[in-house]
């Protein structure tokens, strides 16, 4: 495989993870109308707002790290080091999501 197709093949899976965000933050901006008109969410739901909330909290320093120079090297040493993970739950692979390693 050539670095150019391994570069194409990664660039569409991030799209693919940032589309999944995207749709997960429209579902949390639902959820939070119903709440703030006085309806009562299930437990599920918030669950998933509160799931939600702490991807966007991930998201923005990330991409504050990533904006900055060389942030881009930045992030990956940090993402491999830090004890704690600072991506978003759709950029887990599906075997840490289903460990519960979010």
């Amino acid at each position: 495989m050539t670095a150019t197709s391994r570069m194409k093949k990664a660039v569409l899976r991030n799209r693919d993870r940032v589309y999944q965000e995207i749709r997960e933050t429209a579902t949390l901006y639902r959820l939070l109308t119903r709440w703030s008109k006085g309806e009562t969410l299930t437990l599920q739901e918030k669950a998933d707002v509160r799931a939600q909330l702490l991807d966007i909290c991930k998201t923005i320093p990330a991409l504050a790290i990533f904006l900055a120079p060389f942030g881009s090297i930045v992030l990956a040493v940090l993402i491999k080091f830090l004890p704690f993970n600072i991506m978003p739950s759709a950029f887990l692979s599906e075997s840490r999501r289903a460990d519960g390693q979010e």
